[in-house]
């Protein structure tokens, strides 16, 4: 895997490497925290905010395909 900080900043690739991984760190993060706490509406919240993260992670990661591919 490509470390994004050997890419120039001006390419696109460096900030989206960076920001997918910061969502699925967070939704992994979000995930971790529903097995910690007993709550129905908190279990909720945190499962649709670490889906929503997931799919955003998908978008950038299909995107990124796209680019390496051009």
């Amino acid at each position: 895997m490509i470390d994004p900080h050997t890419l120039p900043e001006s390419d696109p690739l460096r900030h989206t490497m960076q920001v997918r991984a910061r969502l699925t760190e967070l939704a992994e993060h979000l995930r971790e925290d529903i097995q910690k706490v007993d709550d129905a509406a908190f279990k909720s919240l945190f499962d649709t905010t670490a889906e929503v993260l997931f799919g955003l992670e998908k978008a950038i990661a299909s995107y990124e395909e796209k680019a390496s591919n051009a």
